[in-house]
């Protein structure tokens, strides 16, 4: 259950139109939910922190993806799983109603349906080449998932430094920035020179040995010249996103 889903429900209550032993069924599984052997789902997690909980399909069989979008999706609120390869999905897919795939986030998605609460403007997500596009389409999911409006900017990468700055007027205008790289990582210290917004980093495992599976990158961006950076996981495209989206979220009483 989300926020708004909860207010509802409570006014329809207060005006009748509800009954307290209905209400009552449908808190009960709040805080969470036993789902069999698998996991305990936090369907109060949305209303305690703001994002709700999400599947992490590595290492889940598509059958136990498939059980906890289901528990998740229940009563109109969505799901979304990451890191699903392909063939889990088809699976997934098959079993989950309304549930869509994009191949290239490695993410499920059951579309909320209530949209939640737009933000206070767009983010954009800002990639250094095509190799680092995984890491930046499961950020861009994570976040229109959560609501948020999604801007695209690709293949800007520091070797061509020209491309970034012709940007830079779309780059001001966007209300977080995460910026997606790998091999040494610069990419975040230049556009932290240009914006006054904050700057969410994602090293990404992409580049030559001796950039040690995105340790460098990471390391790079941790050392940023430029003030403000924060950096998350090697490769956490998701991470970033909700980050993003709590910064870029209205406050509504």
């Amino acid at each position: 259950m989300d926020p708004a889903g909860l207010k509802q429900l409570l006014q329809r209550v207060a005006n009748g139109s509800t009954t307290i032993a209905e209400a009552e069924s449908r808190l009960r599984e709040l805080p969470f939910e036993r789902v069999g052997d698998i996991a305990n789902v936090d369907h109060h997690r949305e209303i305690r922190v703001g994002v709700p909980e999400v599947v992490f399909g590595q290492n889940k069989s598509a059958e136990q993806i498939a059980t906890l979008m289901r528990a998740l999706a229940k009563n109109g609120a969505g799901a979304l799983a990451t890191r699903v390869d392909f063939q889990k999905a088809t699976a997934v897919v098959a079993g989950v109603p309304g549930a869509a795939y994009d191949a290239t986030a490695r993410v499920l998605v059951v579309s909320p349906e209530r949209p939640r609460p737009p933000g206070r403007g767009f983010i954009a997500i800002v990639s250094a080449g095509t190799s680092d596009e995984p890491v930046a389409a499961e950020a861009a999911a994570t976040l229109a998932f959560l609501g948020n409006e999604v801007a695209r900017i690709r293949d800007v990468g520091v070797a061509g430094v020209h491309r970034v700055l012709d940007k830079t007027d779309r780059l001001r205008a966007a209300e977080v920035c995460i910026v997606v790289a790998g091999m040494e990582g610069a990419l975040p210290s230049v556009v932290a020179g240009l914006v006054d917004r904050p700057i969410i980093a994602v090293p990404t495992s992409v580049g030559y040995g001796v950039s040690l599976g995105g340790f460098v990158a990471m390391l790079g961006m941790l050392s940023s010249c430029a003030a403000g950076v924060t950096v998350v996981n090697i490769d956490n495209g998701f991470g970033a996103g909700v980050a993003a989206s709590l910064i870029n979220r209205k406050r509504v009483p």
